[in-house]
């Protein structure tokens, strides 16, 4: 039997750097699996939460202005060079990013509905839904966590209106659980994110931070080679 090794992805679903990573990471894990049929390691991606800026609002502010107050102290031009510098790693990885307008916002109950997900259904369909919360909000100027976004995203997880619609309404429905996940991150260190945890037989790998796929590959490949 393969030794069954659990990847631990924690994040913020209005962070660049782990859509980066999330991208990342998935190549490198589609690419290690195509050339290793029979490897002796297998890998499931678990999501981990964790809030940037816990003190935002649902309503949220706009995400232009904040990122070049907050940032950049008020500087268009370097506000301009932080964008162009996100879009060359966006198109590297496939994608657009999209600084120039919506909203930024407290992100709590996107992932309420990540860790709903996760915990209620099959394995994958939270990955999904978190593809779309990535797309929408970096590419399509969406507010992260408006009752709007959270269905799209429940529907690109496949799951019916009617269960879709209660999910995303009854704000309530894994909330408390979904705080204290995000407690815990903070207790046991994390204070940045992407933080990826990739368990193995003899030992834990770490890396934080928006790795390059080589990286990634590097230590799908070392757990592999420590699982015999």
């Amino acid at each position: 039997m393969p030794y069954e090794s659990t990847i631990t992805f924690t994040l913020d679903t209005i962070c660049p750097w782990t859509y980066l990573g999330f991208l990342r990471l998935n190549k490198a894990l589609n690419a290690y699996r195509s050339a290793n049929p029979d490897a002796p390691a297998t890998f499931t991606l678990r999501l981990s939460p964790y809030q940037l800026y816990p003190g935002f609002t649902q309503e949220g502010e706009d995400k232009y202005e904040w990122y070049k107050k907050e940032k950049y102290n008020g500087s268009e031009d370097r506000m301009k060079m932080y964008m162009a510098y996100m879009s060359n790693l966006g198109r590297e990885e496939g994608i657009e990013f999209d600084f120039g307008g919506g909203m930024v916002a407290n992100t709590l109950h996107a992932h309420r509905i990540l860790l709903y997900l996760q915990k209620n259904k099959t394995p994958g369909v939270a990955l999904k839904a978190l593809e779309s919360l990535y797309g929408e909000y970096f590419c399509r100027r969406a507010h992260p966590s408006s009752p709007q976004t959270l269905l799209k995203a429940c529907r690109a997880a496949g799951l019916e209106d009617e269960e879709a619609k209660k999910l995303v309404e009854d704000g309530e429905m894994g909330l408390r659980e979904t705080e204290r996940a995000v407690r815990v991150q903070a207790v046991d260190g994390v204070d940045s994110v992407p933080y990826i945890i990739f368990e193995g037989r003899k030992r834990d790998f770490t890396l934080v931070g928006a790795k390059k796929v080589e990286e990634y590959a590097e230590v799908l490949k070392r757990v592999g080679t420590e699982a015999v």
